[in-house]
């Protein structure tokens, strides 16, 4: 297929060249205060966490940190219950989380710093980058298919099993860049742009990009340009590099309703290298770190990840109106303009610009019990203005 490059949208162009022109400008950074200096009931905030609590006592979830931050001012910031088997080792702020698809929007800010810099468009097509997907099958991809889950993949799982193993054939597995080679010969099973469909498969794709195009490992990437800059101290994207004796084990209900560990911090990781769909590990405060950089347009004191025009492209809706779904550029969107994502190990943050809320609900415990949305009503219930 002919390689075709259409042009950029401009307001991408503008940022690029706002980013080299205009000097840093120092923005807030999270700061400890009170509901009061912020404009919040302290009383209706504190009913919320008691939401977590409450699901604690009655064993709906094993453990959780929450933090709620307003105009930058933390005013909730509380971990309680346990992150252990044997329910003996309590959960704490600097507690470590998988952070399981909260990864995604992380990865999605590599890929609009690509952009930024001009070595990679939305609408290029991904075969231009990944040479797998140059066939009939994946040639229409774009990025910014793969980007909003509209790129017509259906493949089910994270990676094929069993993962590719070095050979004559494969000298680079395993690996990240081995496993994608496999979904570009796949391919869509529908037109994309056409429909919405959540895809792990499209996210891993997107990280082998990272890769290629950066010329650095997608963990080594997001560290120097993503958390280094945010002071993400914590951060990281595999368990084989995190401080494990700070992380929390992973529960899920077993067939009598007991809890289990599905994974413990003595466990292999789940994967042999980084992936984009998952795999990312951080401290509730390094996310919430985050998150105030996305509210802010994309800095966070005087560090500066993205420019405003590309948060503001990753945050409104990129799926067809047909559908119901609303999904941006790694991030759920909303109509009332705030925007989130949730993990599947029991991870969910949010960022509600009308507000300047950013909150955050960690728990490693997996099912219904979680309460997290109710939380998060609350805390838009405690704004006074």
């Amino acid at each position: 297929m002919r390689p075709h490059r259409p042009a950029p949208p401009l307001p991408l162009l503008v940022a690029a060249s706002l980013l080299v022109a205009l000097p840093a400008q120092s923005t807030p950074t999270l700061r400890n205060g009170t509901p009061a200096e912020v404009g919040m009931d302290e009383h209706v905030l504190d009913a919320g966490v008691n939401l977590l609590r409450k699901a604690i006592a009655a064993d709906s979830i094993k453990g959780a940190v929450v933090l709620v931050a307003r105009r930058g001012v933390v005013v909730a910031h509380e971990a309680m219950g346990v992150r252990d088997v044997a329910g003996e080792v309590p959960m704490r702020t600097d507690t470590l989380f998988r952070l399981a698809s909260n990864t995604k929007p992380l990865v999605a800010t590599a890929v609009l710093q690509l952009v930024e810099q001009g070595r990679v468009r939305l609408d290029d097509f991904a075969r231009l980058h990944l040479p797998s997907f140059d066939n009939h099958r994946a040639g229409q991809m774009t990025v910014r298919h793969l980007l909003s889950h509209t790129s017509g993949f259906r493949i089910e799982p994270i990676f094929f099993a069993p993962l590719l193993q070095q050979s004559d054939e494969h000298p680079d597995a395993p690996s990240l860049q081995a496993e994608v080679r496999r979904f570009g010969a796949v391919g869509a099973a529908v037109a994309p742009g056409t429909s919405y469909s959540y895809s792990n498969a499209g996210f891993n794709s997107l990280g082998a990009l990272v890769e290629r195009v950066s010329g650095q490992s997608l963990a080594d990437y997001l560290d120097e340009h993503v958390y280094t800059p945010l002071g993400m101290d914590d951060a990281c994207n595999h368990e084989s590099v995190a401080d494990r004796g700070r992380m929390s084990a992973v529960f899920s209900r077993r067939g009598d309703g007991a809890w289990r560990a599905r994974w413990t911090p003595e466990d292999e990781p789940d994967y042999p290298f980084a992936r984009a769909s998952g795999g990312g590990i951080a401290t509730a405060f390094d996310y919430a770190k985050f998150c105030q950089a996305m509210l802010q347009g994309g800095a966070y004191g005087e560090a500066r990840i993205l420019s405003s025009e590309s948060v503001a492209e990753m945050t409104r809706r990129q799926t067809p109106a047909s559908i119901a779904a609303s999904y941006g550029l790694g991030w759920g969107v909303d109509a009332d303009g705030s925007f989130e994502h949730t993990g599947s190990d029991g991870t969910m943050a949010w960022v509600d610009p009308a507000r300047e809320i950013v909150g955050i609900v960690f728990t490693q415990s997996t099912g219904p019990g979680n309460p997290r949305a109710a939380f998060r009503r609350v805390v838009a219930a405690a704004c006074l203005d």
